[in-house]
C-alpha cells in the first residue's frame, strides 16, 4: 500500500523545524540520537522537547552549540540589520545566521536529549564538500540515510558554488558546514529513511521578504543560495506579506532532495502527523507539520 510524506510548508521550513516534524510523526528518536551520537564532529549537544507554539503541543529539535561554535541566529533585530554586533555566518535556517549561503532555525522546552557536548576551537567552522562526505560515511546510519543526507548536501554545495561564483570543491560551508547544520541534516536523512516512506509532497513554498544578515553584510529574502535551488529543482514558491526568511538554505535543499511530487492526492487518509518548531519570531505560526498519507482510490 502506497505510503507517503507530506511536507506542509506553509509557515516555511528550515532543518530543525523538519527533523523535529519527522520525529514527532513517528521516525525513530533512538535511531537519529545513535546517529548525531556517532558523528566524528565536535561542539554540540542535542536536546529534542516539547514546546506550546501557537497554543499547539509541538516537538522541537534543538542543537545547542558550545561557546565556540555559538552563533546569534535568534537575535531577530540584529538578523534583520536592525542593530549592530557579531557578524553571522551565510547560511541560517529559521534561526542561524548565514555564512555562506543559507539559512536554519529552531525553538523547544521539556526535555530529555543530549548529542555530545565537545569543545574545540574552531577548526570545524570552515569545511568543504570532502569533509562533509567523510562526516555522512563516518556516521552510524543505513546507507540509504547516507544517500539521503548527501543528497541534501549536494543541493546546498552547488546552490552556494553558483551564488559566489567559485568551482564546487573550492566551497566552503561555515553555517551550512558547522556542526548544527551537519546535525539538522544527518536527523533529517534518518528519520526519513526510518519512515520508509513511497515518495514526499512538497507544495508551494512560502516567499517571505525583506534583508537578512550573513558574513557579508546583508542579503536579500530569499538568500542566494535558497533562490538558487529553488531555481535547479523547479520548487514552486508563493509570495507572503511575512518580513523574514521563512525558507532556508537548507530547508530549501531538504525540499529539493525528498520531493518526489508537488501536489496531493485528491483524496487521502492521514495515518499520522507530526508538528515541528520554528525558532524564529515571523508573523506565521511557526509550525513545519509533516503527515503520513494513504492515497484512497
Amino acid at each position: 500500500m502506497t505510503k507517503l510524506l507530506y511536507l506542509e510548508c506553509t509557515s516555511g521550513i528550515s532543518g530543525d523545524m523538519c527533523a523535529a516534524a519527522l520525529i514527532d510523526a513517528g521516525a525513530s528518536e533512538q535511531a537519529v540520537r545513535e546517529a548525531l551520537e556517532s558523528l566524528p564532529v565536535e561542539g554540540f549537544s542535542v536536546e529534542i522537547t516539547r514546546v506550546v507554539k501557537s497554543g499547539l503541543d509541538v516537538c522541537d529539535f534543538k542543537v545547542v552549540l558550545d561557546a565556540a561554535h555559538e552563533n546569534h541566529d535568534h537575535d531577530m533585530a540584529y538578523l534583520h540589520g536592525h542593530s549592530r554586533g557579531h557578524e553571522h555566518d551565510c547560511n541560517h535556517e529559521q534561526g542561524h545566521g548565514h555564512e555562506f549561503g543559507g539559512a536554519h532555525p529552531h525553538a523547544h522546552e521539556h526535555a530529555h536529549a543530549h548529542g555530545r557536548h565537545h569543545s574545540h576551537g574552531h577548526e570545524h567552522h570552515h569545511r568543504g564538500p570532502a569533509q562533509i562526505a567523510e562526516i555522512i560515511d563516518g556516521a552510524a546510519m543505513t546507507e540509504g540515510a547516507k544517500a539521503i543526507a548527501r543528497r541534501i548536501f549536494d543541493h546546498v554545495a552547488a546552490a552556494e558554488a553558483r551564488a559566489h561564483g567559485v568551482p564546487l570543491e573550492q566551497v566552503h560551508f561555515h553555517e551550512v558546514g558547522a556542526v548544527d547544520s551537519v546535525a539538522d541534516i544527518v536527523a533529517i536523512a534518518v528519520a526519513v529513511d526510518d519512515l520508509s516512506c513511497d515518495g514526499v509532497v512538497v507544495t508551494d513554498l512560502p516567499c517571505g521578504w525583506g534583508t537578512v544578515r550573513c558574513q557579508h553584510g546583508l542579503i536579500p529574502v530569499p538568500a542566494p543560495a535558497t533562490a538558487f535551488i529553488a531555481e535547479a529543482a523547479g520548487l514552486p514558491l508563493a509570495p507572503v506579506d511575512v518580513e523574514g526568511e521563512l525558507v532556508t538554505p537548507t530547508g530549501a535543499a531538504v525540499a529539493a532532495a525528498l520531493r518526489t511530487q508537488d501536489a496531493l492526492p485528491e483524496r487521502f487518509a492521514i495515518k499520522a502527523i507530526g508538528m515541528g518548531a520554528g525558532k524564529r519570531a515571523y508573523d506565521t505560526p511557526g509550525i513545519l507539520r509533516a503527515m503520513i498519507i494513504e492515497p484512497l482510490g
